[in-house]
Order: C-alpha cells, then structure tokens, then sequence
C-alpha cells in the first residue's frame, strides 16, 4: 500500500514539473524530472497497475509493428 501512495506523489510532482514551461528549465532541472520519471515507473512496474499499463502498451506498439509491415 506505501509503494502506491508514493507512486501517486511522484506522479503528482512529474505532472507539476512537466506543466512549467520548456524555457524556464535549466538542465539540473530536466535531469531531477528524468530522475522521477524513472523512479516512478520502477514503484509502477510491479503493481498490477503497471502490469496492465505495460500489456496496453506493448499492443499497441505490436499494432503499430504490423501496420508498418502491411
């Protein structure tokens, strides 16, 4: 239950991060929202939420595979 909690509160900060405008960021600040971003997709990726996100994305990269091919 404490992984989704703090899932939830890096998400809320990578939101309120990413809503600053582009010019305004130095590159100290890109790396600390790179930095969250990747800590909360490792707090997402065991949870049954990241499992499904996971499954979601991987079908549409394999539709967007085969519509390439076609």
């Amino acid at each position: 239950m404490l992984t989704i909690n703090v899932a939830v509160l890096l998400a809320v900060i990578v939101v309120l991060r990413l809503r600053r405008r582009t010019e305004a960021r130095s590159r100290l600040d890109e790396k600390l929202t790179g930095v969250l971003v990747l800590a909360l997709g490792v707090l997402l990726a065991p949870t049954a939420f990241g499992q499904w996100l996971a499954d979601a994305l991987g079908e549409v990269a394999h539709g967007i595979t085969q519509s390439s091919k076609d």
